[in-house]
């Protein structure tokens, strides 16, 4: 992890002074688990839940919310400032601050959409089939959410299918038994000495 983290802070800034790092994925995939280990080791990066973006009423058309709010202000430098939504009292709450950091991580579904790519230091997807992603989110979520899973599961498939993310991912991120594997992804170029394992202790190994 600390050395995925050393590789991303070296990257050019890709918006405004930010280097804007997506960790996109099958929902129940691990996303955010992996995003709050990697911001740790980037010494508490700034991260985007885009769940905070999301609502009931626009699982995935949130795009100018994200650009407006997020995108524009960190392309000038300055901290965003967005007001994440409540998904209980279904309604937006009191703003909170994005800083203009040298890296800020945005996790969630569609965190590789195309309107988002053009902003990205680097594309990350988790690499976990669409099914088995979707079970573990189910057993997490339990039984009260089984109504928005099924809506969930049929938004994210159109979304994927207009809109896809992994044949863009830089990297790809298998999660192992102490660690997580990092490989090159569809769109990557780089040489062999990318494809690491990644542990949270230095000699995590999958």
């Amino acid at each position: 992890m600390h050395d995925l983290a050393r590789t991303l802070r070296r990257l050019p800034p890709s918006c405004g002074p930010v280097r804007l790092i997506a960790v996109d994925g099958h929902a129940g995939s691990g996303k955010t688990t992996f995003t709050g280990r990697l911001a740790a080791a980037l010494g508490g990066a700034p991260v985007l839940h885009l769940d905070d973006i999301a609502t009931h009423d626009e699982l995935f058309e949130w795009t100018s919310r994200l650009v407006g709010q997020v995108i524009e202000p960190l392309l000038r430098g300055e901290d965003a400032s967005y007001a994440p939504y409540d998904w209980t009292s279904r309604r937006f709450g009191p703003p909170r601050t994005l800083p203009a950091a040298p890296v800020v991580l945005l996790e969630g579904v569609g965190a590789g959409r195309r309107a988002v790519r053009p902003f990205l230091a680097r594309l990350l997807w988790m690499e976990l089939a669409d099914e088995k992603a979707w079970a573990r989110g189910r057993s997490r979520d339990g039984a009260e959410q089984s109504e928005f899973w099924a809506e969930w599961v049929g938004a994210e498939r159109r979304h994927f299918a207009a809109d896809p993310s992994l044949p863009f991912a830089d990297l790809l991120v298998r999660q192992c038994g102490e660690g997580y594997e990092v490989l090159p992804g569809p769109a990557s170029a780089v040489g062999s000495d990318q494809n690491l394992t990644h542990g949270d202790g230095p000699s995590a190994v999958c």
